[in-house]
């Protein structure tokens, strides 16, 4: 296998880069492949013509947990010796989505090197349990995409489950989340999530999947950059022979000379340099950062002294805590006044919201605590005579 080696150690998930001159995209993991096998000689047309770009593994679905029932289902089993020997032919090793115990049972007999748990699967901790247990002892890198809503603590709770069954090779993969929110994309990629995934689980390697997050097949581009500006060790990208005679989610998929366009186009990104001008400027620039986010957190803490002493009057006075007038007020005037700034105006909103819910929390914990001891002590009389 020239561009991954299946079976490598925990740290980079079982795929360990190779950086030769075949690899598209130098120092990073791109899976790649159709949204689902469809026949024999689509997924050997695809095989051979992403082996010339030089991906490190082929993916390619047997089983599609579609919404609708009347939609393509998948081909089902008797697509993965076509999955596998393509990979062959291509000399790359194949990945397939499981969501059930009796697909890697299927997966297993027919030698996938490596396994995917979808964000519809992601999302149920039965499911996910189900097929913990059935991969215990199971030595494959399995690769967990996010939940398709946004909630991380499902996401980890998939990989923890993983972990406790004994499974060691573990990847991520951000492939957007459903929201009510309006955006351009299909599934709005939130970036804060993995962001604080990767905080929070730092030794698991991190792919994005622009294709899901963009929907549209002219949004990826824009997508797999932002996830090389983020860091991302890798791509997983939905790529057909013939996008426009897909049977799924065509619209999402590029063919394999866009993926090599694309490829030549990334710019990846370095975390850090040693250049000392680089590294004296933005010192003085992170020492600014420091000193404006304690004002910050100052101006915070004292709002919040305020918001007890006001929760106190409304509780003397059978006054709610929620005011929504006075809510409306606040959303017009801060996003009024940010766009003044310059700052967006859904940044403005979604800050606000996060103070105002710690503000209802402070005016209840304020009423449930004991005043303070000055107010709590009775006045004393002025003596006389």
């Amino acid at each position: 296998m020239k561009n991954v080696e299946v079976g490598a150690g925990p740290m980079d998930g079982g795929l360990r880069r190779l950086h030769g001159r075949n690899a598209c995209l130098k120092g990073k993991i791109v899976v790649a492949g159709p949204c689902s096998v469809e026949s024999e000689s689509q997924i050997t047309e695809a095989a051979l013509e992403l082996s010339k770009i030089g991906i490190s593994l082929l993916r390619g679905g047997i089983w599609k947990p579609r919404t609708r029932p009347g939609s393509f289902q998948g081909i089902g089993k008797v697509g993965l010796p076509w999955l596998k020997a393509a990979g062959k032919i291509a000399n790359v090793p194949v990945a397939c989505e499981i969501a059930h115990p009796a697909h890697v049972d299927a997966c297993l007999e027919h030698g996938i090197d490596v396994l995917w748990i979808g964000a519809r699967t992601t999302v149920n901790p039965f499911s996910v349990q189900a097929l913990a247990d059935r991969l215990r002892g199971v030595d494959l890198p399995v690769m967990v995409k996010n939940p398709i809503n946004p909630d991380i603590e499902l996401w980890i709770g998939a990989i923890e489950r993983l972990r406790l069954a004994g499974i060691t090779k573990i990847v991520a993969v951000h492939r957007g989340f459903s929201t009510e929110r309006k955006s351009i994309y299909r599934n709005d990629p939130i970036w804060r999530i993995p962001i604080e995934l990767r905080r929070r689980m730092p030794e698991i390697p991190f792919l994005c999947d622009p294709s899901h997050m963009a929907g549209s097949s002219e949004l990826i581009k824009t997508l797999a950059q932002e996830a090389m500006d983020h860091l991302y060790d890798g791509l997983m990208i939905e790529v057909h022979p013939h996008p426009e005679n897909a049977l799924s989610d065509g619209a999402q998929q590029i063919t394999p000379a866009q993926l090599r366009s694309l490829m030549a186009s990334l710019k990846t990104k370095k975390e850090n340099t040693r250049a000392e001008e680089y590294l004296s400027h933005i010192d003085a620039l992170r020492k600014e950062i420091d000193g404006l986010d304690r004002q910050l957190l100052d101006g915070l803490s004292r709002r919040m002294e305020i918001v007890r002493d006001i929760s106190r009057q409304k509780e003397r006075y059978g006054v709610s805590f929620f005011q929504p007038r006075r809510w409306r007020t606040i959303v017009e005037d801060r996003t009024r006044y940010g766009v003044a700034k310059k700052l967006d105006p859904d940044f403005v909103l979604r800050l606000f919201e996060g103070i105002h819910e710690e503000a209802l929390r402070w005016q209840e914990q304020a009423i449930e605590a004991p005043p303070p001891e000055s107010a709590a002590r009775p006045k004393r009389r002025p003596k006389t005579g």
